[in-house]
């Protein structure tokens, strides 16, 4: 008889056992984000990162980096047209220093435009194609217009 009663007592605690780790199963997904899927429906998104393309400080730092890259490329050509100014009373030792700062400075703008475009032509840096700079420098230009 004591046979007969064992039997259906080991089912009842297997089927608890089964229960039990079902229940710490779920518990355990939920309490490790598991279950964000199931959620997301109802989840307002506060602690979603922010977006570093949208935020202000990006504009900012973006918008200065093409000005001071424009700016750059005018500088260069500033002090190009002051070299050549010296160049015309330079005696030939001064005048072969100054062929040589000349063509630094020409390599130094072209960098500057290349950059500048390579930039421009950035799709998360589209928003300021139209503002007050320009969409793309050109490098044969002789001045740089960095405002429009």
């Amino acid at each position: 008889m004591g046979l007969v009663r064992l039997g259906p007592r080991s089912k009842g605690w297997a089927v608890g056992g089964i229960l039990g780790l079902a229940v710490l199963y779920v518990v355990g997904v939920f309490a490790f984000g598991g279950a964000g899927w199931f959620i997301a429906p109802f989840h307002d998104g506060e602690d979603e990162p922010e977006d570093t393309v949208e935020s202000v400080e990006f504009h900012r730092t973006t918008y200065e980096e093409f000005a001071d890259l424009c700016e750059a490329a005018q500088n260069a050509e500033g002090t190009i047209e002051a070299l050549q100014e010296e160049r015309k009373a330079a005696t030939a030792v001064r005048a072969t220093q100054i062929d040589q700062s000349i063509t630094a400075l020409k390599a130094t703008r072209i960098e500057s435009v290349n950059a500048y475009n390579s930039k421009a032509a950035q799709e998360h840096r589209a928003p300021f194609r139209d503002k007050n700079l320009p969409y793309r420098l050109d490098a044969t230009a002789e001045h740089t217009t960095c405002a429009h």
